[in-house]
């Protein structure tokens, strides 16, 4: 899979990904730490990259927009610390892989993980 993560995720979490076989890389890496979240919905839309945040305005954005994509995994997590990201991802991509194919909105919290089928409906 592709992925493509916001400012907040670690620099060691795309090592991470690009360790097990993905492809990722960081807003920074493609000149866009200071992109607005619509021109990043649309970079990840056109590039076809899975969004990594920490952010909620991205699935308010994709919500109120009724977008089929980009998937997006939002991490609402207390102590969001690059070893425990790392270890949510690897514990739970293969389940929830089918689902950032089809256009989803994933989020993890400190005990479970909820998905929302794009685009949202009312």
């Amino acid at each position: 899979m592709r992925f493509l993560a916001d400012m907040p995720i670690s620099p060691k979490t795309v090592e991470f990904l690009n360790n097990l076989g993905h492809e990722a890389v960081r807003l920074t890496d493609i000149d866009m730490m200071h992109a607005e979240d619509e021109d990043i919905i649309e970079y990840a839309r056109t590039e076809k990259y899975v969004i990594l945040t920490m952010d909620l305005d991205f699935g308010e954005l994709l919500a109120i927009k009724r977008l089929s994509e980009p998937s997006v995994i939002i991490f609402r997590l207390e102590n969001p610390t690059v070893v425990r990201i790392n270890n949510i991802l690897n514990d739970n991509l293969k389940q929830i892989e089918q689902d950032l194919m089809n256009g989803s909105i994933v989020i993890i919290e400190k005990s479970r993980l909820r998905i929302r089928e794009l685009p949202i409906k009312s």
